[in-house]
């Protein structure tokens, strides 16, 4: 079944054109009561990228180079190796790449690292921020043509993981954002991506150093883990930030600007990233963009495992669900194995909670397919697999809690499982391995709450908020 045109036809319509609209909304946001919990607030204006909070206001030339307008930047820590809630690593490229799309909103709010919104669907761990602790995922490269070892100061883009896969799998990377890794170099014969989903660099590598992944080591041993990992493009949300890793374009290039957002040309609501919508995710991405997969030569072939980012690969478990009709349902409940018995998992937790339980059963689907995968001759020449789990468990939870390590356990062991089966077939020495995430994740403060929509609303401020932080302005856009 093939999937809908990506040439929506209307001409696009861009954001911050309504400057009124735009200062009201900014007087609300930008008041000190809400400080506690918009971090930043960020918009385009006359071509240049503006962010501003409570205490300042700077503009953003394309070069990146800041023009203070009020008070103190902002932006000022832009530290790619800092840990800090107030550090905004690569900032100026990552919100000019969201900004040089339509499809961008008039403001994004940025929430404060502490921001507590269960009410507005939050959970104990967060992520989508700017800030460098929701946009660090983990980066580490192992096997042949890897030049470095052990754990590095270095860090890289997400859009630098799209270029990688390319590049190792002698495909192109010609309008690519991202830039091939110097740490690695082509020759082996199967190129694997990994993605754990969630999962935040500093507890993965505090993890591997503890023992506790102990299959996450056996890659580390045979290559480097980045200090700095990878920074996800803005918004640091999940299929923003899958499309960019696949594509090597950030969403101002590839269109999909958040897990929901609100297309102006179309007058609608997008929500791509949902059970329901991830066999059609595809159908938002611009029609000029390519991913990894069809990226590569013909005879190259690839596969595509529980990712919804897919066009081009040879196999894809989203296609196989396209083609059987299982599309639409709102579940996939009827494709996956059970959890209960699942050998790989914590069933503490998978009794415990569903959405754990039902992100075990995906993961045991993925490791499935990767498996039969494997036992094919040949397998892939380039692979991509998508975890699930280790996301769930850092929502439950938050960073270091005992169900998002659980989580990465369970993910540990599934991995052991597939490079059991890759030594058992001597092909370990021709495979160059890639673990990385879509994000980081940071822990809220369950007494910080306030929520600016109710500000705006009281200030008589037309509006739709996508996302919570996505705000659309204007009486053609309110709900």
């Amino acid at each position: 079944m093939p999937l809908p045109s990506r040439d929506h036809g209307a001409a696009p319509v861009s954001p911050g054109e309504d400057g009124y609209l735009r200062d009201r909304a900014l007087d609300v946001l930008l008041d000190p009561g809400l400080a506690h919990v918009v971090a930043l607030v960020c918009w385009i204006e006359k071509g240049l990228v503006h962010a501003a909070d409570a205490r300042g206001h700077v503009a953003l030339r394309p070069d990146g180079a800041p023009t203070l307008l009020a008070g103190r930047d902002p932006l000022a820590d832009q530290d790619a190796m800092s840990d800090s809630s107030t550090s905004y690593p690569f900032a100026a490229v990552r919100l000019q790449s969201l900004f040089s799309d339509p499809r961008a909103p008039d403001l994004a709010v940025v929430h404060t690292g502490a921001h507590s919104w269960p009410e507005r669907g939050g959970h104990p761990g967060e992520h989508g921020s700017l800030n460098a602790v929701q946009s660090r995922a983990p980066l580490l490269l192992s096997g042949p043509g890897v030049g470095l070892t052990g754990v590095v100061d270095k860090v890289a883009r997400t859009v630098d993981i799209g270029a990688t896969l390319a590049h190792l799998a002698g495909g192109s990377v010609a309008g690519m954002e991202g830039r091939p890794l110097e740490a690695v170099v082509p020759g082996a014969k199967h190129v694997v991506g990994l993605l754990w989903d969630g999962a935040p660099s500093a507890d993965l590598l505090e993890l591997v150093a503890a023992g506790q992944l102990p299959n996450v080591a056996r890659l580390l041993a045979r290559g480097c883990a980045f200090r700095g990992g990878a920074i996800a493009e803005f918004p640091s949300v999940t299929l923003v930030n899958h499309t960019s890793a696949l594509t090597g374009v950030g969403p101002g290039r590839h269109g999909i600007v958040n897990n929901a957002f609100y297309d102006r040309a179309l007058g609608q609501q997008v929500v791509p990233n949902s059970s329901a919508n991830w066999h059609s995710a595809m159908e938002w991405l611009r029609p000029d963009i390519q991913t990894v997969f069809e990226r590569l030569p013909s005879h190259v072939r690839s596969a595509c495992v529980n990712e919804p980012v897919d066009l081009g690969a040879t196999y894809s478990t989203f296609d196989l669900i396209r083609q059987t009709g299982k599309a639409g349902t709102g579940t996939l409940s009827d494709w996956l194995p059970p959890a209960s018995g699942d050998p790989h998992a914590t069933h503490e937790f998978v009794e415990a909670s569903g959405d754990y339980a039902w992100a075990t059963q995906v993961d045991a689907a993925g490791l499935d397919q990767v498996l039969q995968l494997w036992r094919e001759q040949p397998p892939p020449g380039l692979m991509w697999w998508n975890t699930t789990l280790t996301d769930s468990g850092h929502h439950a939870g938050g960073p270091r809690s005992p169900i998002a390590r659980a989580a990465m356990s369970d993910a540990d062991r599934r991995l052991g499982v597939w490079l059991d089966l890759v030594t058992e077939r001597g092909l370990l020495d021709d495979t160059v391995i890639l673990l990385t995430a879509d994000h980081g994740m940071e822990g809220g403060d369950p007494s910080c709450t306030g929520d600016w929509d109710e500000a705006l609303r009281a200030a008589g401020v037309p509006f739709r908020d996508e996302a919570y932080g996505f705000l659309y302005l204007g009486a053609d856009v309110a709900t």
